[in-house]
């Protein structure tokens, strides 16, 4: 345990799960997404339904997509600034099986793409991202994380792997979901270093691959 795990993260209050972690889930779909969102569902779970109103957390959500961070004082505006850029918000409680107390689905429509996610928030301002677009997942947003969407066949994660590796880029995890066999397959993969632009362009243009998402929050 360190420092920051006993104080918590630096944050617009009032909790660090319900509010920064909120805002942290917002953000890293933002990134993601890739884009200003035009859209943004949201689908509260659990403690995150029944308090969330109280600790800010469809602000946080909200505010999070729009780029802010949790120490941003503009979070409790969120839903205004959204409004004034044209951006639809609709949010929801739902009842999820076997779900974190602590559990959103974000729903967020770009311009030119679209993402589900489902994420937790655990404590302190930790977050975990269970699923993407329905396929499980299980990552923090930590480190640069390459999110690869592709047909369960064989040569894919050969030559994500083999690219990356021509690129200097050492694998600190590796992770490899799929809805079936044959069928439709995610691929998450946390670095060391961040992911240069054109070698993910490169992996976007293999055969069988769908979609590549790239996270680095530091950027």
């Amino acid at each position: 345990m360190n420092l920051f795990d006993i104080v918590g993260p630096v944050m617009i209050g009032p909790s660090s799960s319900h509010t920064a972690g909120a805002a942290r889930i917002g953000y890293v779909a933002r990134k993601l997404l890739g884009e200003e969102p035009t859209r943004i569902e949201m689908r509260l779970h659990g403690s995150f339904a029944s308090t969330g109103d109280g600790h800010g957390t469809p602000q946080a959500l909200v505010g999070g997509l729009l780029g802010m961070r949790p120490d941003d004082e503009r979070l409790p505006q969120s839903f205004l600034l959204a409004q004034a850029l044209g951006i639809e918000v609709e949010r929801r409680n739902i009842h999820l099986r076997d779900a974190h107390p602590n559990t959103v689905i974000l729903l967020v429509q770009g311009r030119q793409r679209s993402l589900e996610i489902q994420a937790e928030s655990l404590g302190g301002g930790v977050i975990r991202v269970c699923k993407i677009d329905g396929i499980e997942a299980n990552f923090h947003g930590d480190v640069p994380t390459l999110v690869v969407h592709n047909i369960d066949e064989p040569g894919h994660v050969a030559g994500v792997t083999a690219l990356l590796a021509r690129r200097g880029i050492n694998l600190a995890t590796m992770q490899l979901y799929r809805s079936a066999r044959g069928g439709y397959a995610v691929m998450i993969v946390e670095s060391d270093q961040a992911i240069p632009t054109d070698a993910i362009y490169e992996i976007e243009q293999m055969p069988g691959i769908l979609k590549v998402t790239y996270l680095n929050t530091e950027e």
